[in-house]
């Protein structure tokens, strides 16, 4: 422990050593036009096709609810339920995850 005091102690007082690095001067990142249409069309098309794979899974998970609960198949009406729950956490989950990555894509810009 007290060598590695001592290393931290000789690292602080050695005004060469920078655990941070500067700033790098008149920089500005900036995506490519040509990258950036195509890009943003997959992320939007991406987002989409989960949200809309989501509300397939629900809609089919409430037409099992429905045709367990009237044929009195209580495993079958059970399984739809479940639909719907994970359909639900799928569907925000994707939101969550599509509205991330859009945020932090948008940043580079």
């Amino acid at each position: 422990m007290s060598q590695l005091l001592a290393t931290v102690h000789t690292m602080a007082a050695d005004p060469h050593v920078r655990l941070l690095a500067d700033a790098v001067p008149d920089v500005t990142p900036q995506m490519p036009k040509d990258v950036d249409k195509p890009v943003q069309s997959l992320l939007n098309w991406t987002a989409g096709l989960g949200l809309a794979a989501a509300v397939l899974g629900g809609l089919l998970g409430w037409a099992a609810v429905a045709v367990g609960h009237n044929s009195e198949r209580a495993a079958l009406a059970a399984r739809g339920k479940q639909a719907i729950l994970w359909s639900l956490f799928g569907a925000g989950g994707i939101g969550v995850t599509a509205a991330l990555v859009t945020t932090f894509y948008n940043m580079g810009k």
